[in-house]
């Protein structure tokens, strides 16, 4: 067994999580594994996109770990190592509010909630329904009706409704060449994810079929753009301070959803990134740190 906060978790493989030096947990009621750098700091929590692991914020966390402290989660979307119960509902609206729930499991008060990729911070406030969020940090993320982005995004769920097709996608990305392609990950970062990084990504998905079960369930259960625009206007509703940090060449996350952000929020700030795609925390990782220490510096005490 291994210590989280304030709280005792099982270790599933008494393994540590490569970048961050500290062990790799499970949660007893949600089924996430997450890495906690500890201390008595402001609590930020990181949230990675669909076929990636919280190994993308590895070099973020290690720029903000001195001042404050950092939990990434694991969540069900193909590169978690422990699968979630047979039973576990896995479309967005439930898996928002299983991380509002961990929120809650993990006593986390006043957290900066941050999402890179994927567009989980917003949805965690609404429809989500957490209270713990004090601040939001969206980097280059699905926004309004954009879920899933672009043809990659739709070419996944795709792929998810065919039998077979999740394994096809692990099969598929494993060169190098096919996964620089635009239609796969090529859009998603200028320097290209680093390969024993990626692989560490997609093994998961080419060796437990519960893993692809897992994937193929989130993947198969996109809400209607009707229901996604409710949910947006819903978080109008946000009080808190919000960090918008977009790259100005981003391919999948329109930059006008960046400014139509900026408008959507009561006290917001938008931040430009130049030299990037959607994959700021690989592309550019010290200029995301900057931002987030100053924002976190200006709203967190």
């Amino acid at each position: 067994m291994i210590s989280g906060y304030g709280r005792v978790v099982s270790n599933a493989d008494n393994s540590s999580v490569k970048g961050l030096g500290v062990p790799s947990g499970e949660l007893t009621r949600t089924g996430f594994r997450y890495t906690d750098t500890g201390s008595d700091g402001p609590v930020v929590v990181l949230l990675h996109g669909v076929l990636m692991s919280g190994s993308l914020w590895d070099e973020v966390v290690d720029g903000l770990r001195d001042r404050y402290r950092c939990i990434v989660l694991e969540l069900p979307f193909g590169a978690h190592r422990t699968p979630m119960p047979d039973n576990a509902a896995l479309d967005l609206e439930s898996i928002v509010t299983m991380i509002a729930g961990t929120l809650v499991e993990l006593d986390l008060h006043d957290v900066t909630l941050v999402c890179n990729d994927w567009g989980g911070a917003q949805l965690v406030v609404s429809p989500g329904g957490s209270d713990r969020v004090a601040r939001l940090v969206l980097v280059s993320c699905e926004a309004f009706d954009n879920y899933p982005p672009g043809l990659p995004g739709r070419l996944l769920c795709l792929n998810a409704a065919i039998p077979g097709g999740t394994f096809m996608t692990a099969q598929m990305l494993r060169p190098r060449w096919l996964r620089h392609l635009p239609l796969t990950f090529g859009g998603l970062s200028k320097k290209r994810v680093p390969n024993e990084m990626f692989m560490s990504w997609i093994d998961p998905l080419l060796h437990n079929r519960k893993v692809r079960r897992d994937l193929s369930k989130y993947l198969r259960s996109v809400p209607q753009k009707q229901q996604l625009l409710e949910w947006a206007e819903q978080q109008r509703s946000f009080r808190g301070p919000v960090l918008i940090v977009w790259a100005r060449e981003d391919k999948l996350m329109p930059p006008s959803h960046a400014e139509r952000l900026a408008a959507h929020f009561d006290d917001s700030q938008l931040v430009w990134v130049d030299d990037s795609r959607t994959l700021i925390p690989i592309d550019q990782p010290a200029v995301l740190t900057t931002h987030l220490r100053t924002f976190l510096a200006q709203h967190t005490s």
